[in-house]
């Protein structure tokens, strides 16, 4: 076998390790906890490149995908789910490996703020019959306060849910 032959071959069980890696909940919600953090970063580097323009919520998800794609490698953005009650919902981003989806919203104006719950609790009825969303996890940015209660919203989302004999885990974060 060649030195590039041995070098594939290694690198083909890596890869193979790298993509059946478990990424724990807990990890993912401090990556996102970081968002605002890396967002400043990027628009205050010194090298003067691209501005990071987060006005609506494909661009908020741009950004967290390239965030969390790195080392959550099936992560897969905007992929129908069945359709459930006559109407389809898209997942922001999937990890069958991990079970996990997260779905982002951006609150875009004041009546948006006031009615995000009826959405996320849509949601969440949605995705407790998905197969591969064992832990769901809302990514909120809110970048001018418009959610009258952050902090109710987020007690509302992450108290505990059972359906039959399943549970369905949903964590919350919110951010400017």
């Amino acid at each position: 076998m060649s030195g590039f032959d041995e070098l594939r071959s290694k690198t083909s069980s890596e890869t193979q390790k790298i993509t059946t890696a478990h990424v724990a909940v807990a990890r993912v919600i401090a990556a996102l906890n970081s968002f605002s953090d890396c967002v400043r970063y990027l628009n205050t580097r010194r090298s003067g490149g691209a501005l990071l323009t987060l006005q609506n919520e494909a661009a908020v998800q741009d950004a967290l995908y390239l965030m969390l794609r790195p080392w959550i490698v099936d992560l897969v953005p905007e992929n129908p789910t069945d359709r459930v009650a006559n109407r389809f919902s898209i997942k922001d981003f999937l990890s069958r490996s991990n079970k996990l989806v997260i779905e982002v919203k951006y609150i875009r104006d004041i009546t948006h703020g006031k009615s995000i719950v009826k959405e996320l609790n849509d949601d969440i009825e949605t995705y407790r019959y998905h197969p591969n969303c064992d832990d769901l996890i809302f990514f909120i940015y809110d970048p001018d306060g418009l959610i009258p209660d952050a902090a109710a919203l987020e007690r509302h989302l992450t108290s505990p849910r059972s359906y039959s004999d399943r549970a369905l885990r949903c964590h919350a974060v919110i951010k400017p």
